[in-house]
């Protein structure tokens, strides 16, 4: 019997063990990004000053991932301190709970709890509750697309900590949403001190301390399903390839898609309403794909020297309302894209000097703005490349790309077997002999009448 049992095993552990790998695989790639492997969200602690009971530091959240942002409602910093802190006062943020201060008889804390969570002030903060870089309701822009909004800080006074770089102790366990989970944070360490340039750049003063801590971002623990698919159509085939099948969930299942609505339903207006400012999860309409988002790549027109090819942005999600969204995508012809209309455009190179990925986004104050499932829930433009003669064709779905990003999150693609094919010589000289030959017998009918 225990033979039995062993052979069993050993028949099946090398499955288990493909299946193990292959589930590391997939997780250590959605935590790793190709194309922005050096993307972080780097937040450092300056100590400006001392006080009788702590410190005052200036805390500076820096987002240096290329496109990937954090829209509104913005982020949210937690952390555990590592002694008895307290916050006695706080400029351009605020904690969400105070906690209990019932121990204190004279000034009362900002917050005492020992676990708080910090967010940002809103815009329009009056002057005096302000610092540098802050009141900006939590979002920060993508390095490449607003690098002066890709920061954002807030002033903390701790009291009840140490007044010595010696007796300082650093918080521990950070945490990072924006809103919803996704982002891993390490510990905090301790570095040089940060220098500072005064206005008139005659004067370098520096921190009294410094320490970071940076925080990197996982698509498999934003959330369970993909957020975006992409469809494909060419002038050369009539086959529309969809997004497909489930690919960010099915209908039915709720658990791991959201909830989806027809669009025609009569009360589609009221489910929207009553679906809580609060509810992050999305509410999409019902869709064979049930993406958030949906990215089509047509491929338009054949000139000589150049071919065009039209991108459209396709919201679904009557939840979200994508501020200063961007796109990302991969494809050899980038090297020579030679004109872009109503995008902005900045060429991406993660692999050294190979040019094969972009960076796309809306123009402001015309199309970053990208509204609501609905009528006017899209956004589009067209590219024009010039070929390459070497490396050019319409042949294997070479025109199509070859990964695609959306807000920073890879979306799902068609498989390559599904994509428009190209109609061989042979089928177009059988269709047009055939189109000869029944044009030949209606004029000979229409003679023979006549």
């Amino acid at each position: 019997m225990d033979i039995q049992k062993f052979n069993i095993y050993f028949v099946f552990f090398p499955f288990l063990l493909i299946a193990f790998l292959l589930l590391l695989d997939v997780y250590l790639s959605d935590a790793y990004d190709p194309l922005d492997p050096n993307g972080n969200i780097t937040i450092k602690w300056d100590i400006i000053s001392w006080t009788p009971d702590g410190y005052v530091a200036v805390v500076t959240m820096n987002n240096f991932q290329q496109y990937r942002h954090i829209a509104s409602p913005g982020w949210s910093l937690g952390w555990t301190w590592a002694k008895k802190e307290v916050i006695w006062s706080m400029m351009g943020g605020q904690t969400t709970e105070q906690g209990d201060c019932s121990k204190f008889k004279g000034g009362i804390p900002h917050c005492c709890k020992k676990d708080p969570t910090v967010v940002d002030l809103l815009p329009g903060t009056p002057y005096n509750q302000q610092i540098a870089n802050c009141c900006k309701g939590g979002v920060l822009s993508s390095w490449v697309q607003d690098p002066t909004n890709a920061v954002s800080s807030f002033q903390v006074s701790v009291g009840r900590a140490g007044t010595t770089n010696k007796t300082v102790k650093v918080p521990k366990n950070f945490t990072l949403h924006a809103p919803g989970p996704g982002y891993t944070c390490g510990p905090a360490k301790i570095v040089r001190p940060t220098q500072f340039i005064q206005a008139d750049k005659r004067r370098v003063t520096q921190a009294l301390m410094t320490w970071n801590v940076t925080c990197t971002y996982s698509q498999f623990l934003a959330q369970k399903t993909p957020s975006c698919c992409v469809s494909l159509s060419s002038f050369y085939n009539d086959t529309i390839v969809p997004c497909p099948t489930c690919a960010c969930g099915c209908q039915g299942n709720s658990s791991l898609s959201g909830s989806c609505v027809n669009p025609n339903t009569p009360h589609l207006a009221s489910v929207v309403s009553g679906s809580g400012k609060n509810n992050f999860s999305p509410l999409v309409q019902c869709t064979s794909h049930m993406c958030p988002v949906r990215i089509h790549w047509h491929v338009k027109l054949n000139y000589k020297e150049y071919w065009r090819v039209k991108v459209t942005i396709t919201n679904f999600n009557y939840r979200m309302n994508y501020s200063e969204w961007n796109m990302v995508v991969q494809h050899p012809n980038f090297d020579n894209l030679t004109q872009l209309f109503s995008f902005n455009y900045k060429s991406l190179t993660p692999y050294g000097t190979i040019n094969d990925t972009a960076m796309l986004w809306g123009v402001k104050f015309y199309n970053d703005f990208l509204n609501q499932a609905g009528p006017n829930g899209n956004v589009q433009s067209e590219l024009l490349f010039r070929k390459d003669k070497a490396t050019f064709t319409f042949d294997k779905g070479w025109a199509f790309p070859r990964r695609i990003y959306f807000n920073g999150d890879n979306c799902v693609m068609p498989p390559p077997d599904a994509y428009p094919w190209l109609p061989n010589a042979g089928s177009r000289q059988k269709v047009s002999l055939f189109a000869l030959v029944i044009a030949s017998l209606v004029a000979l009918v229409f003679y023979a009448h006549a």
